[in-house]
């Protein structure tokens, strides 16, 4: 394990500070350790449901565009089919033309 050099100072009410050494009085704990522990442990469900919010945009926005690509597709497999079309009567016209 890596020795612990540098320095974080945190402020607390004096109930805070008395009510974070008993607690890691009663865990056997220093209390830098308590508080490494605490901070690497802590997780926010204020950023989870953040990150889960913008998830779900996400995934609306791909299926939008995933919509758009297939109109978009079906568009151009109409345009296709017309423009055979056309060239194929226009080379129907040319041969009775001739």
């Amino acid at each position: 394990m890596a020795t612990a050099i540098e320095r974080i100072v945190v402020q607390a009410t004096p109930q805070e500070k008395e009510a974070i050494v008993l607690k890691a009085r009663k865990l056997g704990l220093p209390v830098a350790e308590l508080m490494r522990r605490g901070a690497t442990a802590y997780e926010s469900t204020a950023m989870d449901e953040e990150l889960g919010i913008l998830a779900d945009k996400a995934k609306a926005a791909a299926d939008r565009a995933s919509e758009s690509i297939d109109d978009v597709l079906a568009f151009v497999e109409a345009s296709n089919k017309r423009i055979a079309a056309m060239e194929a009567e226009a080379s129907t016209n040319m041969r009775k033309a001739l």
